[in-house]
């Protein structure tokens, strides 16, 4: 199927493209502006955290990359009928990721609801998914198959 200048053969390709663009942004992205933010003291939170998390009981960030992957996957699937720039579609992809963290995960995991209504920990969790998102939406282009270019000669 080609969308645009991106060429994806199958369903399946797509999905294991999108699984490796989530799970990768969120080490690069979501992770590496997570550690920025704690590193200047803007935020309270250590990226790359191997403590056990629920609910498999996986380093935070396998955890992370896991659920960004998934995410990646259902990006990747969705992307052929939507008609937005790749990278706007990312960002919205963060978006909803940032309102599921705030309003799912964190009450699963024990945290008050969006943070207790605190604003800098809700606005660190939106940048941070939009992040990943606007990464997850520049990665998949890079990682998609393009055709080899071979001189022929006669």
């Amino acid at each position: 199927m080609v969308t645009g200048a991106y060429v994806m053969d199958s369903a399946f390709t797509r999905a294991c493209l999108g699984f490796s663009a989530g799970a990768i942004a969120a080490l690069l992205f979501h992770q590496g502006l997570a550690e920025i933010f704690d590193l200047t003291g803007i935020g309270r939170m250590a990226a790359f955290r191997l403590q056990p998390v629920w609910p498999f009981g996986l380093p935070g960030v396998v955890n992370l990359s896991f659920w960004s992957a998934l995410y990646g996957v259902a990006f990747a699937l969705a992307l052929p009928h939507l008609r937005r720039p790749i990278w706007q579609v990312g960002i919205g992809l963060g978006l909803i990721a940032g309102v599921v963290t705030l309003f799912v995960t964190l009450p699963l995991n024990g945290i008050p609801l969006a943070h207790g209504w605190h604003t800098w920990p809700i606005a660190r969790t939106i940048i941070l998914n939009l992040c990943w998102g606007l990464g997850t939406g520049m990665l998949l282009p890079m990682l998609q198959p393009r055709p080899l270019l071979r001189s022929v000669s006669a």
